[in-house]
């Protein structure tokens, strides 16, 4: 058998953008989803079609055990982190011989298939590399990592990626006069925030224009708004949603003393908080427990 993991993932600027060709910059975080996998001869259908589509994809068959550190349908990237490990692990179990880019590839076919094709490659780019990575149009850049120190905010309140992004599609239709200076909007906030990446004071300012702009896109929440304000209060430098919006989660970035004092502030607000910093490995093999 072969275990392998993957890391989960935040998005700092740019999502809903990305969906239309805008830059996206997104974060490995430290929480992660390990995947056993075992060659047996019967095929064991997963409840989960990423897994049974990462086995079609591999052309093989075999068994599946997973534990996961990223709540799911939270925004923090578990469907693709689930993948890369399941690929990565069917990778190792059979000798297929696959490269890393060839994972990342895989992975956002499947997640592409699943979602309707509706997905975005920077979940699946981020799992499998690991690092902070800008993913622009059809190219995906590693950017230089930093020591950053973030506190998410899960609300509890599950949400639809595919529906979120659909919601998004419709308002872009019926007002595309509004909705595309709101999207050019994302984008220069993205491009700008990728000069400022050391200097989280001013990153912190980027995050919370680029919150502005995702509630302007609809895709806010109560909660999620709540979270926000709280995080700020308690001195983060910024604070904003991260990944579809309707629920799910937001991101905050802190100054090192005070990252536990925002945890607490989400906590008092009946979330649950993840105190979190990047992740630079991606896939890893693990030692079989």
């Amino acid at each position: 058998m072969a275990t392998w993991s993957a890391p989960g993932k935040v998005f700092l600027f740019g999502e809903h953008a990305v969906v239309y060709g805008k830059p996206g910059i997104a974060m490995a975080i430290k929480p992660r989803v390990f995947v056993t996998v075992r060659n047996t001869r019967r095929a064991q259908r997963a409840k989960s079609p990423y897994i049974d589509g990462c086995f079609e994809a591999m052309g093989v068959v075999g068994s599946v055990y997973i534990n996961s550190q990223i709540p799911s349908s939270s925004g923090l990237g578990s469907s693709a982190a689930v993948t890369v490990a399941t690929l990565s692990a069917i990778n190792d179990e059979f000798a297929l011989h696959k490269n890393r880019e060839d994972i990342a590839d895989m992975a956002f076919e499947i997640e592409k298939t699943v979602q309707k094709g509706r997905a975005s490659p920077t979940d699946t780019t981020v799992s499998t590399y690991g690092g902070i990575i800008l993913i622009s149009g059809g190219s995906r850049r590693r950017l230089p990592p930093q020591n950053m120190h973030l506190v998410v905010g899960d609300s509890l309140v599950s949400h639809n990626t595919s529906k979120m992004v659909e919601q998004v599609s419709e308002l872009k239709k019926n007002h595309p006069a509004i909705v595309d200076p709101v999207l050019d909007a994302i984008e220069g906030v993205s491009m700008s925030a990728i000069h400022h990446l050391s200097n989280p004071k001013e990153l912190g300012n980027y995050m919370n224009m680029n919150h502005a702009l995702l509630e302007a896109l609809g895709v806010g929440h109560p909660q999620l708004s709540k979270l926000v304000l709280a995080a700020r209060s308690a001195g983060a430098f910024g604070a904003k949603i991260t990944g579809a919006g309707g629920g799910g989660c937001m991101v905050a970035l802190c100054p090192k003393p005070l990252k536990h004092r925002v945890a607490g502030a989400i906590e008092a607000c009946e979330a649950r908080a993840i105190v979190t910093g990047i992740d630079t490995e991606g896939a890893r093999k693990e030692k079989n427990v």
